[in-house]
């Protein structure tokens, strides 16, 4: 097959499964392909205050894995090397346990996802398309700042979590983890530091997104 013949069917592949997380911004999750660290442990009593904010700080993490998807499925979508392509479609599976992860959560709280994930979804997508066709250095590069923010904020998630849902920070502690996993791999597969004030940037918009997200 040619060159351009596997850069359309990279394409179309990314494009299929941005259409799937499409299906679940606002509808039931897909089935995780991993246990969820939440099942093996009680689901413990909390107050309707409590419950509110352990749905709004799930809620975010929810929408924050719908703009991983869509961020990592973009830059497959253009990426220049297949090895490249191969880790972003990877990485977006695991991202897609986390997701259903996060679902699983809200509804046991009650709660439901943001009903902005359509938005999220095709804001993320574009940046993360942006970033390929940067190149695959700064591609990766883009990764492992992503990865480094969201390893710091749910850092603060699990500060910010009432201390009897120990389900929700199990969760949430397997996907810091995780992410902090992908960060590396992109790191050794050759990424490049981001020039400023792109790392800014992403964090002010990252805010916006947190506190759209924790109240709709």
């Amino acid at each position: 097959m040619s060159t351009s013949g596997r850069r359309l069917d990279a394409i179309d592949q990314a494009l299929a499964r941005a259409q799937a997380v499409l299906a679940l911004c606002h509808g039931p999750s897909r089935a995780a392909t991993r246990r969820s660290p939440a099942e093996p442990l009680a689901e413990h009593a909390l107050d309707a205050s409590a419950r509110r904010h352990a749905a709004g700080l799930m809620r975010v993490n929810h929408a924050g894995e719908v703009c991983a998807q869509a961020l990592y499925l973009g830059q497959a979508a253009v990426a220049r090397r297949q090895s490249v392509r191969e880790a972003m479609l990877a990485a977006a599976d695991e991202e897609a346990d986390h997701l259903a992860w996060c679902a699983e959560r809200l509804e046991a709280l009650d709660s439901g996802p943001s009903v902005l994930g359509l938005g999220w979804f095709t804001g993320a997508f574009a940046i993360g398309a942006a970033a390929g066709i940067a190149g695959d250095a700064l591609s990766l590069g883009f990764i492992v700042e992503t990865e480094r923010q969201v390893e710091a904020h749910l850092g603060e998630h699990l500060e910010r979590l009432p201390p009897q849902d120990e389900k929700s920070r199990a969760v949430l502690e397997q996907m810091q983890a995780d992410e902090a996993r992908h960060g590396a791999n992109a790191q050794s597969a050759g990424a490049a530091a981001l020039p400023e004030p792109i790392p800014r940037l992403m964090a002010r918009a990252a805010a916006v997104m947190k506190w759209l997200a924790y109240r709709v």
